[in-house]
C-alpha cells in the first residue's frame, strides 16, 4: 500500500478512505507553523501528533534508506554510461582526479544545502520545501526568479535527457538481437523515434502518480536497476580488459589523430571534447536540484538535515565507487576508441543476453529516475496554479476512481492534462535533438554552478551570517569562482559539440 500524500486530499490509508479536507489547505504553497509556547520549544516533540507534522502536513515517512535509494536513483542515472568516454578524453591522470573532485564539491556543498532546509534552528525552524523556498527565505530578491528559472529549466532537459537515453537503450537491445542473428555482419539501423514514443507512453502513465511521498518504491527499484547495469558493465570492461591482455589508453587521454566515428581528433577538436567531459561528469553528480524535496520526505526525529547528510555521504560513497570502476574498466578496455555510452555503444557484442539484461535494466531506472526528477516540477505548477484559480473545479477538485485489488484513485483533471502535456512535449524534444553526450554536457555544465555550488554557498553564508574577508568566506569563493569557471568552459564544449553534430542532422530522421 502506498504512504499517503502530503499535498492532496482523500488518500487511502490502511484500506480506509481518510475523511477529506479541505483541498486548498492542502495545496497552499507555503504553510506556516505554528507559534512555539515555552514548553513546546522545551520539547519540540510536544506539538506532534500521530497524524500530522508540526507544519500541519500529514506526518513525513522517509527514513535513511528511503533517502539514500532517492539519491542513488538521482545520482546514478545515464551519466554513469558516459563516464568511460569522459576518462578516455581527459586521460589516467586528470580523469579519475576530476571525477572525485565533483564528488567532494558535490559532497560538500550538499551538507550545506541540507541545512536550509529549515529557517533558523534546524530542529524546529519554518521547513522550506522546495528549493526555490529555501532561496526565498534566505537570500529573497531576484535571486528567488533565477533560481527557480535554472532549476525547472534543469529538470525539464534532464527528462529530455532520460527520454534520449531510455530510447538508445531499448534500440541497443533490438540491436544487440540483430548482430546476433547476423553474426556481427549485418548494418542494424533503426529509427530512435519509435522507442522515444514508447518511453513517453510508459511515463504519462507513471506520471500520475500525485507527489513524490508515493514514488518511494519507484526509487527503489531503479536504485536497484541502476546497481544492475552498473555492476554489468563494470564486469563486460574487466571481461574485456582480460581479453586484451593489457589496460588501454594513456595518461593525457584520447591523441590527436586518432579515427573516429565522427572523424579523425584534430587539436581544437580534443580541446572540446575534454571541455565537454567535464560537463559529463557534472551530470552525472546532478541532485542537488532536488535534495530539498528529497529532504521534505523525512520524518523526524532525529532532524531531517542529520538523515541528509548521513545519507548523502552514504549515497555519493557508492556512487563514486561504481562511477570508478565503471569509468576506469570502460576506458581500459577500449582506450582512446571508448563509445559514447557504454553498453549502447557496442563495444560489446557477447554475452548478448547480458547486454539485453543490462540494458532493460537501465530502461527502468530510467523510468523511475524521470519521475524523481520531474515530481517537484509538476508540484510546483499545480501548487502555483491551485494559489492562482482556487475556485476552479478544474484545478482543485478530484474524483474518486474505484480500482480494483487497490483501493481508491483520486483523479485531478488539471494534473491528467498538464502531466501529460508535460511528458508529451519532452518527447517531442527529444526526437528533435537526440544527441546523447552534447544534452548530457550541456544539461550537466547549466545547473552545476548555479544549483550544486552558488545557491548552496550564498545560502549558507546568509543563514550563519560569515563575515566578508573571513577566512572561511574566502574559502567559499575561491570554490565557487573555480566552479563557475569549470561551469563556463563545460557549457562551451558541449555547445561546440552540438554544433558539430547539427551539421549531419536531419530532424525526426535520426536512426543508429
Amino acid at each position: 500500500m502506498l504512504p499517503r500524500s502530503r499535498t492532496m486530499p482523500s488518500r487511502i490509508h490502511h484500506g480506509a478512505v481518510e475523511e477529506r479536507h479541505d483541498v486548498r489547505h492542502y495545496l497552499q504553497v507555503e504553510v506556516q507553523p505554528k507559534a512555539h509556547t515555552e514548553t513546546e520549544a522545551t520539547n519540540p516533540q510536544a506539538n506532534y501528533s500521530n497524524c500530522f507534522d508540526d507544519d500541519g502536513r500529514l506526518k513525513r515517512t522517509g527514513n535513511f534508506w528511503t533517502t539514500s535509494s532517492h539519491i542513488i536513483t538521482a545520482v546514478i542515472g545515464s551519466g554513469v554510461l558516459s563516464l568511460a568516454w569522459a576518462i578516455a578524453q581527459l586521460g589516467w591522470v586528470a580523469g579519475p582526479t576530476v571525477l572525485i573532485l565533483f564528488a567532494l564539491v558535490n559532497l560538500y556543498t550538499a551538507n550545506l544545502l541540507s541545512q536550509c532546509y529549515r529557517s533558523g534552528d534546524p530542529v524546529t525552524g519554518q521547513r522550506n520545501y522546495t528549493y526555490m523556498d529555501a532561496v526565498k527565505a534566505n537570500l529573497g530578491g531576484k535571486k528567488v526568479i533565477f533560481c527557480g528559472l535554472i532549476q525547472y529549466l534543469n529538470l525539464f532537459g534532464v527528462a529530455i535527457g532520460y527520454t534520449i537515453a531510455a530510447s538508445v537503450s531499448m534500440m541497443a537491445i533490438k540491436r544487440s538481437n540483430c548482430f546476433q542473428k547476423s553474426g556481427g555482419k549485418g548494418p542494424c539501423h533503426m529509427s530512435s523515434n519509435g522507442y522515444m514514443i514508447t518511453f513517453g507512453i510508459i511515463e504519462v502513465l507513471f506520471s500520475q502518480i500525485p507527489d513524490f511521498d508515493q514514488v518511494w518504491w519507484l526509487s527503489i527499484v531503479a536504485a536497484i536497476m541502476s546497481f544492475t547495469y552498473s555492476t554489468a558493465g563494470l564486469g563486460l570492461g574487466i571481461g574485456k580488459v582480460a581479453g586484451n591482455g593489457s589496460f588501454k589508453g594513456s595518461l593525457t587521454g584520447i591523441s590527436i589523430g586518432t579515427l573516429t566515428s565522427a572523424g579523425t581528433v584534430t587539436g581544437t577538436q580534443k580541446l572540446w571534447r575534454s571541455l565537454q567531459a567535464l560537463g559529463a561528469i557534472a551530470f552525472a553528480y546532478s541532485f542537488s536540484i532536488i535534495l530539498l524535496e528529497i529532504q521534505d520526505t523525512i520524518r523526524s526525529p532525529p532532524a531531517e538535515y542529520k538523515t541528509m547528510k548521513k545519507a548523502t555521504l552514504f549515497s555519493i560513497i557508492v556512487t563514486t565507487t561504481f562511477y570508478l570502476l565503471c569509468g576506469c574498466m570502460g576506458y581500459a578496455a577500449f582506450g582512446d576508441l571508448a563509445p559514447n555510452n557504454l553498453l549502447t555503444g557496442f563495444g560489446f557484442y557477447n554475452p548478448y543476453w547480458l547486454i539485453d539484461i543490462a540494458n532493460a535494466a537501465i530502461v527502468v531506472h530510467l523510468v523511475g529516475a524521470y519521475q524523481v526528477f520531474c515530481q517537484p516540477l509538476f508540484a510546483f505548477m499545480e501548487k502555483w496554479s491551485a494559489k492562482k484559480w482556487p475556485k476552479s473545479d478544474l484545478v482543485t477538485v478530484e474524483y474518486e476512481i474505484p480500482i480494483p485489488f487497490w483501493g481508491v484513485y483520486q483523479l485531478n483533471l488539471f494534473r491528467l492534462i498538464w502531466r501529460t502535456i508535460f511528458v508529451v512535449l519532452t518527447t517531442l524534444i527529444s526526437m528533435l535533438l537526440p544527441f546523447f553526450n552534447d544534452v548530457v554536457g550541456i544539461l550537466g555544465a547549466m545547473g552545476f554552478w548555479p544549483l550544486t555550488v552558488y545557491f548552496p554557498i550564498e545560502m549558507y553564508k546568509a543563514q550563519k551570517k560569515i563575515g566578508r574577508g573571513t577566512t572561511r568566506w574566502l574559502g567559499l569563493q575561491i570554490l565557487n569562482v573555480s566552479c563557475f569557471f569549470i561551469t563556463l568552459v563545460a557549457a562551451i564544449g558541449s555547445v561546440a559539440g552540438v554544433v558539430l553534430d547539427l551539421k549531419t542532422y536531419k530532424p525526426f530522421k535520426t536512426s543508429y
